[in-house]
């Protein structure tokens, strides 16, 4: 039992190794499409071709009987995290991959500064600091004033704040419903939210467009699952450090794959934002509190 106990802590960090390949593998494939669609119809074809995953949860989806003010929150977040994919979607085409992983890095930090401001979690001293490191680790990818500040980068910025307010709501959610419902009525609204504008800038996908696409679909959906299987295996503490490699392999497959030039400035950034969202999670697991502040992978696309 003891022997068994002990391999925990290595399974959990095996998974979550998948986890970051399966999530490199979604940016490789956006980066790979280019700009031959526009962003907000790759969003929109990656969720409708995604669908299909949420057969198994047809039977809770009946069940549930939501409320006006679910709706209403289901709603909300939908519209939210469908706009973050979109500004995702458009960084992947404009700025090194690299970069999109670490900025990425900031959700759980905007995280916590929206729990202080809208669910009322207090924000300790140690955790205040941590979320200064944080902003400043994104000022040294941004560099404002010693390099260009792109929209791709701008987008950047968005996304992480936009998911980080649609996890906010999915916290409130995760308490009232079950969580195939929730991950249901996400995919659902953010594909009917992303309908009009894929509609509107609408460019005929070729087939080879398509598979891309679901492609993109099954490796966010087995990103996800491993990921769950990581966490059940071993604390959030020992799994969350694992997910740097994931900045290791953008750069690497920027460099070697896509010709992308490596900024030693974006990995010392993105190493001061993933220290300090570890360090936050360290403390917690340490008071013994509920863990608030969410992997850096629960905000993926």
């Amino acid at each position: 039992m003891a022997e068994q106990d002990s391999s925990q802590p290595l399974r959990g960090i095996f998974w979550m190794l998948v986890t970051g390949f399966c999530f490199i593998s979604v940016t490789a494939l956006v980066k790979y499409m280019g700009t031959g669609l526009p962003p907000a119809q790759m969003a929109f074809l990656r969720y409708l071709l995604g669908l299909v995953f949420l057969i198994p949860a047809i039977g809770a989806l009946k069940a549930a009987r939501l409320t006006p003010r679910q709706w209403k929150l289901f709603g909300f977040r939908g519209v939210t995290h469908g706009l973050a994919v979109i500004a995702w979607f458009y960084a992947m085409t404009r700025i090194p991959i690299a970069d999109v992983t670490a900025m990425n890095y900031l959700a759980p930090i905007y995280v916590s500064i929206g729990a202080a401001l809208f669910l009322g979690e207090k924000l300790a001293f140690r955790r205040i600091a941590a979320i200064v490191a944080a902003l400043i680790g994104a000022l040294i990818i941004l560099r404002p004033g010693f390099r260009e500040v792109s929209s791709g980068h701008i987008a950047m910025i968005f996304t992480a704040i936009a998911f980080g307010g649609s996890y906010l709501t999915a916290k409130v959610m995760a308490g009232e419903v079950k969580p195939s419902v929730v991950v249901a009525m996400l995919s659902i609204f953010v594909t009917a939210v992303l309908a009009p504008f894929a509609i509107a800038v609408w460019v005929p996908p070729t087939s080879t467009d398509l598979l891309l696409l679901f492609a993109v679909a099954c490796f966010a959906t087995a990103g996800h699952y491993t990921m769950t299987l990581a966490f059940a295996a071993a604390p959030v503490t020992v799994t969350q450090p694992v997910t740097f490699t994931q900045l290791i392999w953008a750069v690497l497959l920027g460099y070697f794959v896509f010709g992308e030039s490596v900024d030693v400035w974006v990995l010392v950034g993105g190493l001061v934002i993933l220290a300090s969202v570890s360090f936050i999670t360290w403390r917690e697991a340490v008071l013994k509190r509920q863990h608030r502040t969410p992997t850096l992978n629960e905000t993926k696309v």
